[in-house]
């Protein structure tokens, strides 16, 4: 626990009744650096406003919220700090780099200012946008028409004058993306060139921004699932898993055993054919169009599966709060271990092709370098935090679902590379290989969904047959899910790293805010500083290796 924090800022601090540290907004700065250095509070897991404007008893209108982990990510430490008329506070980015984008975000959702950040600037939604569209008093349905483009200067100028260069003369300036083979989504990044060497970079995201915080404030808890699919598109069971298991921890439900086995079997497939598209495609990159086969044939027997499983094969909105959809199909057994061979083999045939081979090493190795101590502090998780020799997994750190009865190894790099990233990745689906055979052997029988009427539906029996079962069904579907008043967070291990849910429930079927902490926006904001001196090549290659997926960027 943070003692340090406790005995300096004990006359300053109250701890409001969902557990987070309220102080003063002129502290929040000094407190934050103290968490830092003296209680080893090094990970900014995520930070995010509220407005209140429709909640009685708050001192103030907005608040900012700051979550924590300590440096064994062990322990997690929320902080809140309430923003007065002047809608303005401290910047935390000299503190955690990480902050930059986080801060742009809240500035363009909220129109809270922060003193002393490099680039204050919208982030998600376009430059011409008027007002901030996460504020209770701008209505979901206004819309605005907008034209102009950015042409990034304002933030490539700057940073040009920190690497000495006076002069745009002597450099050449490059957009890479948003259209283009090898951007893995609607990504722009900035580039100025000295020859083919990228002197400085600046990235801009945004361009499919679809406003998912918003929807679901609009919608009750069962139908904001199908929206989770739609971040990581990838991994969308996952996605799915980690909405739901933040819910049902505010109702404090726990599963039947037999739904937590099979979220993990079917979670650690979404996490399989995630890195599978993801190694496919950065090989694909530098001109290794057979391995792309050898991954990409097994995740379409995947695709198979679960499109006879959930009825989707893309985004399956599998998960209910409080259990599945479904149970298993008959057979399912036999289609999974099919899938699994094929996996194995396609792993294992692209692995004979790159393993010793040296074209591989020298575009792999030593190029977008991410050293431990920049890949915390810029907030990244996931096989990208592993791969610099960072052994955090919530599976482990924070273990869910039995996870930590399971025999399996974190995979881990050391230097932080492209080719660490990607190996760990490799090894990761054998992992979670090994993790489904043990939960198929595991897998009890019983129900699916708990067994409370006020958070699962009834049986079609007990609805054809009573006019009870009829009402609750009916109450379940139109008016949700009534989930205790509560401000909450909670994260699970997600294909890309540590993929949490803040949900404000203010006791109806209806969230009165949800954001999501999506490990491929920090990854994004780290983008550009990892690729500057590095060349235009290495640049598409350590993009894919960081794994970008654009719906988690643009929500």
């Amino acid at each position: 626990m943070p003692k340090a924090f406790k005995a300096l800022f004990q006359e300053h601090y109250s701890v409001d009744s969902n557990g987070a540290f309220v102080l003063p907004k002129e502290l929040i700065l000094q407190a934050l650096q103290l968490l830092f250095e003296k209680d080893d509070y090094t990970f900014l897991v995520d930070m995010t406003a509220v407005d209140y404007l429709h909640q009685k008893n708050q001192p103030e209108r907005f608040a900012i919220i700051y979550i924590l982990r300590d440096q064994h990510f062990q322990n997690l430490i929320t902080l809140k700090t309430y923003i007065d008329s002047s809608l303005a506070t401290q910047s935390i980015t000299s503190l955690f780099k990480s902050a930059n984008w986080a801060e742009r975000e809240i500035w363009d959702q909220y129109g809270i200012h922060f003193k002393n950040h490099p680039n204050l600037k919208r982030i998600l939604n376009h430059k011409e946008f008027v007002g901030h569209p996460l504020r209770k008093d701008y209505s979901i349905t206004q819309g605005q028409l907008c034209h102009k483009s950015d042409d990034l200067m304002d933030e490539m100028t700057p940073r040009l004058k920190t690497k000495g260069y006076s002069s745009q003369e002597e450099l050449m300036f490059l957009n890479l993306g948003p259209a283009h083979p090898a951007s893995h989504g609607t990504i722009r990044t900035f580039v100025a060139l000295d020859g083919e060497n990228i002197t400085c970079a600046v990235s801009e995201i945004g361009y499919l921004h679809r406003g998912f915080e918003k929807s679901c404030e609009n919608h009750t808890y069962n139908q904001i699932i199908p929206y989770t699919d739609r971040l990581n598109y990838c991994s969308a069971i996952l996605n799915n898993i980690a909405y739901a298991h933040a819910v049902e921890g505010i109702l404090g439900v726990d599963l039947p055993e037999r739904a937590k086995f099979i979220r993990v079997i079917i979670g650690e497939l979404s996490r399989i054919i995630d890195h599978l598209v993801c190694l496919a495609a950065i090989l694909v990159d530098m001109g290794a169009l057979t391995n792309y086969w050898y991954l990409y044939n097994p995740r379409e027997k995947v695709y198979d599966l679960l499109s006879k499983l959930t009825g989707a094969r893309l985004t399956n909105s599998y998960m209910r709060i409080g259990g599945m959809s479904h149970d298993l199909y008959d057979g399912f057994e036999h289609d999974l271990s099919v899938c699994l061979k094929e996996i194995e083999q396609g792993v294992g045939e692209t692995l004979k092709l790159i393993e010793h081979n040296r074209i591989f090493h020298d575009r792999t190795q030593n190029v977008g370098i991410i050293t431990k101590e920049d890949a915390i502090n810029r907030g990244l998780s996931g096989p990208n935090l592993r791969a610099s020799g960072i052994a955090y997994d919530l599976r482990v750190t924070a273990p869910y679902y039995h996870y930590e009865t399971f025999d399996f190894d974190i995979a881990l790099g050391s230097v932080g590379d492209v080719y660490d990233r990607m190996m760990v990745r490799f090894e990761e689906i054998r992992q979670s290989t090994r993790i489904i055979h043990q939960a198929m052997q595991r897998l009890p029988e019983g129900p699916i969904c708990v067994q409370d009427h006020a958070i699962s539906l009834p049986s079609k029996k007990e609805v054809y047959t009573n006019i009870e079962g009829l009402m609750n069904q009916f109450k379940l579907i139109y008016e949700g899910v009534k989930v205790p008043p509560m401000e909450y967070y909670r994260a699970i291990e997600g294909a890309n790293g540590e993929l949490g849910f803040f949900i404000i429930s203010d006791g109806s079927g209806t969230p009165y805010k949800v954001k999501v902490r999506p490990p491929c926006f920090y990854a994004m904001a780290a983008y550009p500083r990892i690729i500057e001196g590095s060349m235009i090549a290495d640049a598409v290659l350590t993009l894919g290796s960081l794994n970008i997926i654009a719906g988690e960027l643009d929500r």
